[in-house]
């Protein structure tokens, strides 16, 4: 039997390769990242992911990268050891007009669950990041930010159990993040998060 190195990669290349969805804008983006305990998972890669092949390398990942360092975690160390997934895996496109990007449909994110779980098998991550109100829904439904921002939740996903930590979009749009609770639960999430035995595993401290 392949190891789980090597079947993670053979994951990869058939999610590299996936076509399902006719409305979006491949090629999926994946990183190489084949073992560690912390498993991130976003909305969707925008234009600047695709064009340069990797995961919140845009605006929004400069916000999310600074969060993370300021618990003592540099981007290059973080995406060394974190594998990054999302909802979607390609580019959803813009909004019709043009102004923000394209929120993705129910099938697209149907067409895109079982590389999740497939992720979760393999990889078995201990900790989950949910970044973003899309991202939080689909494991924590219904739920304000306000409810969930600052809080660890033990979940279970296909035999696969893991604590989820849910984190608001790091877009600079974000109302919620530009005022209180924003700032404030913020603050309590990174500091949770610190504290978390996969994540002190993963990065020391």
């Amino acid at each position: 039997m392949p190891s789980p190195d090597r079947r993670f990669l053979e994951h990869l290349d058939t999610l590299r390769a996936c076509r399902l969805c006719a409305g979006v804008v491949p090629p999926p983006i994946a990183q190489p990242v084949t073992a560690g305990r912390v498993y991130l998972r976003g909305q969707a890669p925008g234009p600047r992911e695709v064009q340069e092949g990797r995961a919140f390398c845009g605006p929004a990942g400069k916000t999310l990268f600074r969060w993370f360092a300021s618990i003592g975690v540099e981007e290059q160390v973080f995406r060394e050891r974190v594998f990054m997934g999302a909802l979607i895996r390609c580019f959803p496109g813009k909004n019709e007009g043009g102004q923000g990007d394209r929120r993705p449909s129910r099938e697209e994110i149907g067409n895109c669950r079982a590389h999740f779980d497939r992720e979760l098998e393999l990889l078995r991550p201990e900790l989950v990041l949910l970044v973003g109100g899309m991202a939080i829904d689909q494991l924590l439904p219904r739920r304000k930010l306000d409810e969930v921002v600052g809080r660890t939740f033990d979940l279970e996903r296909n035999g696969q159990a893991f604590t989820a930590l849910p984190l608001p979009h790091p877009s600079g749009l974000s109302r919620w993040l530009q005022g209180e609770p924003g700032k404030s639960l913020l603050r309590q999430a990174l500091d949770r998060l610190a504290e978390q035995p996969a994540w002190r595993e993963t990065f020391g401290g």
